[in-house]
């Protein structure tokens, strides 16, 4: 069997869509790859910009925002990303508050116990809620 270069799988992985760190190393470990190899691919792909976690954790962040979730659910999704907290909290900043993506969706789904119940689901933490809702959530 012929030798599969890392770099290559990597970059595969990485041509539709940016992707962590950690995402890649483990397509990697999938593809056979041993952790030597998988370890100077992705550095190697970090030094030229393909492998990017500050910049996934911001794209990532921006999407899961716009599709309505809120700061504790996207926090978590990074972190099952392998993003670490410090990326995590840049990309949750340089959101639109919570309270404010709270509010727009209350707007378009109406003020109600049902709304709030799908709020806090999708991850939105109880101060946005009362906020966006204006009644307390512990009721």
């Amino acid at each position: 069997m012929a030798e599969r270069d890392p770099v290559e799988i990597a970059t595969r992985a990485l041509q539709h869509r940016d992707r962590s760190r950690r995402d890649v190393e483990e397509r990697l470990e999938r593809a056979g790859i041993d952790e030597p190899e998988r370890r100077d691919a992705l550095d190697t792909l970090e030094r030229v910009g393909y492998i990017d976690d500050k910049r996934f954790a911001g794209a990532r962040a921006g999407t899961l925002a716009n599709r309505g979730y809120g700061d504790e659910w996207i926090r978590h999704d990074l972190a099952r990303h392998g993003v670490s907290g410090d990326d995590a909290a840049d990309a949750l900043a340089a959101l639109t508050p919570e309270s404010e993506r709270a509010e727009a969706l209350v707007e378009r789904l109406g003020r109600s116990s049902k709304t709030r119940a799908q709020l806090a689901r999708k991850g939105f933490g109880a101060d946005a809620l009362e906020s966006a809702l204006r009644f307390d959530v512990a009721d």
